[in-house]
């Protein structure tokens, strides 16, 4: 199992861990704890460094692999099993990530308060994400209405919190999951929520920004039917 730091603290910078394992077809290190996000939910993985022993390895993907996360490294040779690593976050783009990650959820709990719909779908890249809902039409003034009050959100100043609950605790909290299909698999014991305060609230493994006026302002730059009652709407922050 890999201590997953990210998960109380998104904006851990820089970490130390020790590598328990080392995966040579997949070219990869386990450690024993990680600030890395894996790929998951919609959100991108993280990149950066490992450095150990006056060595630097370039962090180029990272995934899950049942309780652990693997670190997939670019250099030819592989670290020791063992060795002491300090960790180094690719900053910059964790940040922007963080920002469009909590765009999405400002987007989600717009869109489920006002109109009730429930999210079939969605993706993001470092300040620009699409994510589909249930509407059976959408025009541009509906489009327009959602853009206005997602920015009266952001302009709000909400604060983030983030908790782990026991599943069966989780499970009892009114619209706790908000996409089309449950995500949760049986075998999850704990459950991590993002709440927006004032706003939303959601079951969420992603890394958030402390405070909605951290996101930037929004724009809707697109938007399209993806069948009979799914619509997508694509969004992008511009500041």
């Amino acid at each position: 199992m890999t201590e997953l730091l990210y998960q109380l603290d998104s904006y851990l910078q820089t970490f130390d861990a020790r590598i328990v394992e080392i995966d040579e077809e997949k070219h990869a290190v386990v450690l024993d704890r990680s600030a890395f996000y894996p790929s998951g939910g919609g959100q991108p993985c993280d990149q950066g460094t490992l450095t150990t022993d006056g060595t630097t390895y370039t962090v180029r993907k990272v995934q899950k692999a049942g309780g652990a996360i693997l670190h997939l490294l670019e250099e030819t040779d592989l670290p020791t099993l063992g060795a002491a690593v300090t960790g180094q976050l690719d900053w910059d783009r964790r940040y922007q990530l963080m920002r469009t990650h909590t765009a999405m959820h400002i987007l989600c709990g717009v869109v489920w308060r006002d109109f009730g719909a429930q999210v079939t779908g969605g993706d993001m890249e470092p300040l620009k994400g699409r994510m589909d809902f249930e509407f059976e039409t959408m025009q541009r003034e509906l489009v327009h209405t959602i853009e206005e009050r997602i920015n009266k959100e952001v302009a709000a100043g909400h604060d983030l919190r983030v908790n782990i609950l026991p599943r069966q605790e989780a499970f009892q909290i009114p619209d706790l999951i908000r996409t089309k299909i449950n995500l949760l698999p049986e075998g999850i014991e704990e459950v991590r929520t993002i709440e927006i305060v004032g706003l939303d609230l959601q079951a969420d493994g992603g890394t958030h920004v402390h405070n909605t006026s951290e996101v930037g302002e929004l724009r809707v730059v697109d938007y399209k039917s993806k069948g009979a009652i799914n619509k997508r709407i694509y969004l992008e922050i511009t500041s």
